[in-house]
């Protein structure tokens, strides 16, 4: 077994505060793939509302988890990614998803992984 974990720490309930709130884990995982814009991660959320959305992005903007980054226009164009300490999580979904292979060996059939949110485009002036 490895090395002991103390769950009183303040580190680890940090982290646990983090991921104990609705949707911040698929938002993080979202942006793993690199940076989105708001109506892409609303729509690659399946179910996510853009109140609810709004509110999760600034908190985890606040958290220093995600940054957003706003693209003069016309039109002006806001893109969330993640900062250095929300690339971590990363390592996070890793170990999150071998537990969870533990956890449902043999109960269920092999899950589809949810298909990747559209991503546009940047047009260049020429």
């Amino acid at each position: 077994m490895g090395k002991a974990i103390n769950i009183h720490c303040r580190a680890f309930q940090s982290a646990i505060d983090v991921l104990s709130k609705p949707w911040n884990g698929l938002i993080l995982g979202m942006l793993q793939g690199g940076p989105l814009r708001f109506g892409e991660l609303e729509e690659g959320s399946g179910g996510l509302g853009p109140k609810t959305l709004s509110a999760r992005l600034k908190a985890l903007e606040a958290r220093g988890l995600i940054r957003r980054t706003i693209e003069t226009g016309p039109p002006i164009r806001v893109s969330y990614s993640l900062t250095a300490k929300g690339e971590a999580f990363e390592k996070v979904t890793e170990a999150i998803e071998r537990w969870g292979q533990d956890l449902v060996a043999g109960e269920f059939p092999a899950v589809t992984p949810a298909p990747e949110p559209k991503r546009r485009r940047s047009i260049k002036a020429r």
